[in-house]
């Protein structure tokens, strides 16, 4: 056993370990390795990080980006953030069979050792996403998500340090628009069970989160009205829409064809309790027949939230209380 200060070097078989005081409490640890030099850095860096109090343990070592973001959404749970359905979508998504399954992101990160993340790893990846058409936007969401996990992870005293992680530069605000020629020509374009959604989107400018969620306990057939309560929006605030015309009819459309089980002798229960649905299950990830109504109609650049802009502006051209806001 050879002394290092406060710690020491030995070896076990042919493996070299080190031993350590912090606090007065002893710590043995495998430096993995049958040469005595790994050991005596391992030791080394373990004092330095007493020294520097950055000290954790060696379970620090251990843990890989898939724990820091299980910890990152849970964070967002606890805090009932509105925005946690972005936070999960950085970490899972669905595939066609509608199976959870890992984002782009946790594919590449999430077994990679959180110390083993350093800067030359986060550009490849940025790298990655951009050879596959990611816009700088949506890859800075997810560097942001990135941070925001080691910070959750140091704060917890899980990790000790976080790596550098550049953010790009993006492009103005979008001004994109549909004008009513190409909302109809995009709608023919997409599935049936879509068509609802975008019909609401253009006649409300709702966000795609309030669409998706909305469910049938906010819908007065007989007020003609569909409601989203003060607390569960962006900005705070309740909204109230009024149905009349295309609006309306897609709405009582989308009742006649709701799931609903019957129960001999007794009235039929509601399955699905969402508005929009896909065969009685909630809408979650429709970009494949996004995409397809793209390359059909030849509005290559067209996203679900033109719609919102389209709404507003429309509503200031015609003074009508569209309540898109």
């Amino acid at each position: 056993m050879k002394h290092r200060g406060t710690g020491s070097v030995y070896r076990r078989g042919a493996v070299y370990w080190v031993a350590y005081y912090r606090n007065g409490k002893l710590y043995r640890e495998s430096s993995h390795s049958d040469k005595e030099q790994e050991g005596r850095k391992l030791l080394k860096r373990r004092q330095g990080e007493i020294s520097l109090g950055r000290f954790i343990g060696p379970d620090a070592e251990k843990v890989t980006v898939r724990e820091l973001a299980a910890d990152y959404l849970n964070d967002y749970r606890v805090n009932q953030r509105k925005s946690v359905d972005k936070a999960a979508r950085l970490i899972r998504r669905f595939n066609d069979d509608d199976k959870e399954i890992d984002s782009e992101f946790m594919a590449f990160f999430g077994d990679f050792k959180a110390h083993g993340v350093t800067t030359d790893l986060v550009k490849r990846y940025i790298a990655q996403r951009k050879e596959n058409g990611a816009a700088n936007g949506t890859l800075n969401r997810e560097l942001s998500g990135l941070k925001r996990m080691f910070n959750l992870g140091i704060q917890a005293e899980k990790i000790y340090r976080r790596p550098h992680i550049p953010l790009l530069s993006e492009s103005p605000p979008r001004q994109g628009f549909f004008e009513y020629g190409e909302f109809v020509a995009f709608r023919n374009a997409l599935p049936d069970y879509f068509k609802p959604v975008v019909t609401f989107a253009y006649y409300t400018g709702w966000r795609k989160q309030e669409i998706l969620r909305l469910r049938w306990n906010q819908v007065d057939l007989n007020a003609r009205t569909v409601r989203l309560e003060a607390g569960t929006t962006k900005n705070g605030k309740g909204r109230v829409v009024k149905l009349n015309g295309e609006l309306l009819e897609t709405i009582e459309a989308q009742w006649q064809r709701r799931k609903v089980a019957e129960i001999p002798g007794e009235s039929p229960t509601l399955i699905c309790p969402f508005v929009f649905h896909r065969d009685g299950k909630p809408i979650r990830d429709f970009r494949k027949a996004w995409d397809k109504a793209r390359t059909e109609t030849g509005l290559t650049t067209k996203m679900l939230h033109d719609f919102r802009r389209t709404a507003v502006r429309d509503m200031v051209r015609d003074a009508r209380p569209r309540q898109s806001q």
